[in-house]
């Protein structure tokens, strides 16, 4: 044992009898024999324990020439004190604790017990007991799937937290456990598999001598103003600005995002029409090396099918072109650059102009090209079409 024993005397000894008796109060025993509480309560928790004043001074204090316990050494007495006994996560945290001074979290027990596979079914977890009952669950998940309310279309969580008794947070975490996703939307494209099977093969095994641009617009971008000025945030106090808002016109963002680099070729138009995207594709042709193949990936937007880009094409054959499955955009990596631009430069931003926007939109995009952020695309198509075909099952098979 590394732990040292002090032999106990007589001040332990009072008060320990002192505070067995119950006549005085532990804040104040403490305080009278200079000792911590905790110290207070170890003592008495031995004696009652023990029924001896034998092992009192036992102290979890670590001598000055003992090594201390490294994560590893606590994390082996914690799984060999599990497989001679059997506790809990609880019951071995209380034993390590009071008889070794090793102090190690619940928490952390149940981490390690679960990392080693040593935690069974029925052990009990950390945390708060569970209030919500398998009946109440189900009842949940009855009536999202087979009922509406009487004012609105569908369920919302305060709505059925209010039928249900229960709390919003406990609908919502409902919900979420059991993958309830009423907004999304399956593709109808009969090449569906083919087009998913295509793109995902692009990101993840991109051809050689070539580059892969993921190629999009984002139509209709608001130049919006407050009606009075912004107050800005100082301590104690978050930015303050007005509900309503002026609109200054609109304008379109053609955005190219570069599958290695992670670069974007940006321009801004007033409008999207095919004129507008054949313009576009003259500015990526000059900022790619001519010795290079160019995979595009697009959407489905009649723009990039009309007679007038399929005669660049012709003129222009190292271009490939790749169209995503209809109502699929999500597969597209250049939207989740627009979500990056939309938050940092679009939600908050203040445009007196389409001008000033446009300025606003072109600075970005070259202050991001400085450092750009190369996206990689993870999950292969396979996996995608599995998780797809889960979820037609699950929806063909309900009863709603």
């Amino acid at each position: 044992m590394p732990w040292k024993r002090v032999d106990v005397d007589d001040q332990r000894m009072r008060f320990v009898v002192r505070a067995v008796s119950g006549k005085e109060g532990m804040v104040g025993l403490c305080r009278e024999f200079g000792i911590s509480r905790p110290t207070g309560y170890l003592w008495r928790r031995r004696y009652e324990r023990r029924g001896t004043f034998a092992g009192l001074g036992e102290v979890s204090r670590r001598p000055d020439n003992s090594p201390t316990r490294t994560a590893g050494e606590k994390e082996e007495r914690v799984v060999a004190l599990r497989q001679e006994t059997g506790w809990g996560a609880k019951k071995l945290g209380k034993v390590l604790r009071d008889e070794e001074g090793l102090v190690v979290p619940v928490r952390t027990i149940h981490r390690i017990l679960e990392r080693r596979g040593l935690v069974a079914e029925d052990d009990p977890r950390p945390g708060a007991r569970r209030r919500i009952g398998d009946a109440e669950v189900e009842r949940v998940l009855t009536l999202t799937l087979e009922s509406m309310p009487s004012n609105a279309t569908h369920w919302s969580t305060r709505l059925l937290a209010r039928r249900c008794g229960m709390s919003q947070t406990a609908i919502s975490r409902t919900w979420r456990a059991f993958a309830l996703q009423p907004t999304f939307k399956l593709s109808r494209d009969p090449l569906f598999i083919e087009k998913v099977r295509d793109i995902v093969g692009l990101y993840l095994n991109p051809p050689d001598q070539a580059l892969v641009l993921c190629m999009d617009e984002k139509a209709q971008i608001q130049a919006l103003d407050q009606t009075q000025p912004l107050l800005p945030m100082r301590p104690g106090q978050i930015e303050r600005r007005t509900h309503d808002y002026e609109r200054h016109g609109t304008t379109s963002l053609f955005a190219a995002v570069e599958m290695a680099s992670g670069k974007v070729i940006g321009e801004c138009h007033p409008r999207h029409r095919a004129v507008e995207f054949r313009r576009f594709l003259d500015t990526v042709d000059a900022a790619t090396p001519a010795d290079l193949d160019v995979h595009l990936i697009l959407g489905n937007y009649g723009t990039h099918k009309s007679p007038l880009i399929q005669r660049w094409l012709v003129r222009h054959p190292r271009y490939h072109l790749h169209f995503t499955p209809t109502r699929s955009s999500w597969i597209n990596l250049v939207k989740r650059w627009f979500a990056t631009l939309t938050e940092r430069q679009l939600r908050r931003g203040i445009h007196h102009s389409t001008q000033e926007l446009e300025t606003a939109l072109r600075c970005y995009v070259k202050t991001y090209n400085q450092d750009p952020r190369h996206f990689v695309w993870t999950k292969t198509a396979d996996r995608i079409l599995e998780a797809v075909a889960r979820f037609c099952n699950r929806t063909s098979a309900s009863v709603h």
